[in-house]
């Protein structure tokens, strides 16, 4: 089992006043058996990395490393990449693809028609092995890519934007297959803007912005980490404890931050002003923190 590390990677594109930098001392870790979910905005650096990481583009300071060792030739024909733009081939037939890009990571013939006809049927597609891709939908096609990113067996599967464009069947059976890989111990690291899919299948996630990391940590982590909000539904109103601040309301509810108070105390002092028909803690989504990271 092995471990992806991007070590303080740093990246500039252009010259003189033309100059942008794209990545500045970006560092991630991804262990063995984790989903870890690189998020970000457009340009925010995301694909930057994860070529370099591949040996695409070359980086200005920093490295890439899979169990300490800086990535070389050899560890990249163990890695499984899902580039976010299609690079399969319109007019063949995708079990000949499938095959062909199989060989070439040093499978046998038989052992790359085997994998191929297994990861169609685990795809859906067995009985479209025989069909060009241009034949396929663009959701289809993107399943096929992804079987191209596992024909191999990788040690390491790194996606770029895997989901993009999927209808929810697709969405469902591509996240089945990465869980099953991250369950061998392998560890997966993609990007996406579907915050909601990242949310449910990440380990970890990391939210990057003008090719910085603002933000790492679990799901859960990273959700806690602003203040503690409390929803609490009633037509009461000027009931507040001392210390918290009233962050939104509606006309049967507000939302307060707690500002330490501990929540029976508010509690108390809400059902002392009158009915209290709800309360609970509003833990933020993670389209919510991307948010306020991305424009803080």
């Amino acid at each position: 089992m092995s471990t992806l590390e991007l070590d303080r990677l740093t990246k500039t594109f252009g010259t003189g006043d033309a100059t942008v930098r794209a990545l500045t001392d970006l560092s991630l870790t991804v262990n063995p058996g984790e989903v870890y979910g690189f998020v970000g905005s457009n340009g925010a650096g995301k694909s930057t990395a994860m070529r370099i990481t591949l040996g695409v583009l070359s980086a200005d300071a920093g490295e890439a490393r899979v169990d300490g060792e800086r990535i070389n030739d050899d560890i990249r024909r163990t890695i499984g990449y899902m580039p976010e733009e299609r690079g399969l081939y319109d007019k063949e037939r995708i079990a000949d693809q499938l095959v062909f890009f199989g060989k070439i990571h040093g499978l046998t013939k038989q052992k790359a028609q085997q994998t191929t006809a297994d990861l169609l049927d685990q795809l859906g597609l067995a009985d479209r092995a025989d069909s060009k891709l241009e034949e396929l939908s663009l959701g289809n096609q993107q399943r096929v890519q992804l079987a191209a990113s596992l024909v191999h067996d990788p040690a390491i599967l790194i996606l770029d934007e895997p989901f993009s464009g999927l209808d929810p069947v697709a969405v469902n059976v591509m996240s089945e297959m990465l869980l099953q890989k991250a369950s061998e111990g392998v560890p997966v690291l993609f990007s996406s803007h579907q915050l909601d899919l990242v949310q449910r299948l990440c380990h970890r996630v990391g939210i990057i912005t003008h090719g910085e990391m603002r933000a790492e940590g679990t799901v859960d982590e990273l959700r806690t980490r602003g203040p503690v909000l409390y929803e609490v539904r009633t037509t009461a109103r000027d009931w507040y404890p001392a210390g918290t601040t009233v962050t939104d309301t509606t006309e049967d509810a507000v939302i307060l931050d707690a500002g330490g108070i501990d929540d029976q105390t508010i509690l108390s002092a809400a059902i002392s002003a009158g009915p209290v028909h709800g309360f609970t803690r509003r833990v933020p989504d993670l389209n919510e923190l991307f948010k306020e990271v991305v424009t803080s």
